[in-house]
């Protein structure tokens, strides 16, 4: 990785999924054969929460790149409808910029970095544990790795349904879900999903998370490390948790979170 203070150029980028376009923004730093990182947001956000990460990324050399997922925006600038959107349709939005990125003349197909927050990071650890993807590192922002859960219990965020009975759209707060963001995850288990990624692992989470317990992200780490030693193999897996740290960082959390990605983009 170069020096924080490397200079960058911002574009906006577009792509496709199955007829949709995805539109994003992406940060070139000078040179030829850069990493990639994609920097996925969480439930309802957009790009606009995860610019700072892109561009610090960037700083540091890689050719990082921050999108709305397709209805899975309260406002975003991607085609879609909230009530289409699952996690499993992210994962498929985060593949196509993914392919956009590596269609990139300027970038290095081989060294790939994902990075989400919320479900975001769910998505980001689906998204890599395939392995025609070929992700090396994925850090992931309090992954909202109970959405299965929620789903069981019939609460999720500002949604309330019966799971025995889940109706073909849910009010969630400002956004209306359709029945398969219920659906398609009601009856997994996130675990098993996550375990046969390979790569690097980085699990930033706050203690103090009322919206997606902490001990989520201690669960996956248990699991990856548990895959490390079963498989053999030869990777980082970082949990790192923050004291009183809430879903979504305060400002002086944030500086404390990237800090432990620098060092562990850099493999300290």
């Amino acid at each position: 990785m170069e020096d924080m203070r490397q200079a960058y150029r911002e574009s906006a980028f577009s792509c496709e999924r199955e007829g949709l376009t995805i539109r994003g923004t992406e940060y070139r730093p000078a040179g030829e054969r850069l990493p990639i990182a994609i920097v996925s947001h969480g439930f309802g956000a957009n790009q606009e929460s995860t610019r700072g990460y892109a561009k610090q990324l960037a700083g540091w050399g890689f050719l990082a790149y921050c999108f709305d997922f397709c209805g899975g925006c309260v406002e975003g600038s991607s085609d879609g409808k909230t009530r289409d959107m699952s996690v499993f349709t992210e994962v498929k939005d985060l593949e196509a910029a993914l392919g956009y990125a590596r269609e990139r003349e300027y970038s290095d197909e081989n060294r790939v970095v994902l990075m989400g927050c919320s479900q975001g990071g769910f998505v980001s650890a689906l998204a890599a544990a395939k392995g025609e993807n070929r992700v090396g590192k994925i850090v992931l922002f309090y992954p909202a790795l109970c959405i299965p859960d929620d789903a069981r219990r019939g609460k999720m965020i500002l949604a309330e349904f019966d799971p025995q009975n889940i109706p073909e759209e849910v009010p969630c707060g400002p956004m209306l879900l359709g029945r398969h963001y219920i659906a398609d995850v009601i009856e997994l288990n996130p675990y098993d999903l996550l375990a046969p990624f390979a790569g690097d692992v980085l699990l930033v989470h706050g203690t103090g998370d009322d919206l997606v317990d902490v001990r989520y992200s201690r669960e996956a780490f248990a699991r990856y490390r548990e895959e490390t030693e079963k498989r053999g193999l030869d990777r980082q897996v970082v949990l790192q948790e923050i004291a009183g740290g809430a879903h979504g960082f305060s400002e002086e959390h944030d500086v404390l979170a990237m800090g432990y990605v620098e060092k562990f983009l850099r493999g300290e």
